[in-house]
């Protein structure tokens, strides 16, 4: 029984909704608190994927067209963590504010 709850995810402490529409992010800045782990749902409205993609949050995932991906993050210190997406990089870009 350890061993199945040692490889369970932890719930995270906030939860937070990113979308994907024309190519851009809304909101393009998102603030989230300081020193929680947060599940960020991202949903791609466009009908073509998109990747969400942060070195400073180090996490690259791609979102297919129309769909959702979750990606859990921290806790965090508080800071700004940009991200973009790698096909549109031109219009998708956005900061995940933490405080």
């Amino acid at each position: 029984m350890a061993l199945l709850a040692a490889g369970m995810v932890q719930a995270a402490d906030y939860e937070a909704t990113l979308v994907i529409r024309d190519h851009k992010f809304d909101p393009a800045e998102l603030t989230v608190p300081a020193g929680a782990k947060v599940k960020l749902l991202i949903e791609n409205q466009d009908a073509t994927p998109e990747e969400f993609e942060s070195n400073e949050l180090n996490r690259e995932k791609v979102v297919v067209g129309r769909g959702t991906v979750t990606v859990i993050l921290g806790p965090l210190e508080a800071g700004r963590y940009p991200f973009f997406g790698d096909f549109h990089q031109e219009t998708a870009q956005g900061v995940l504010v933490a405080k």
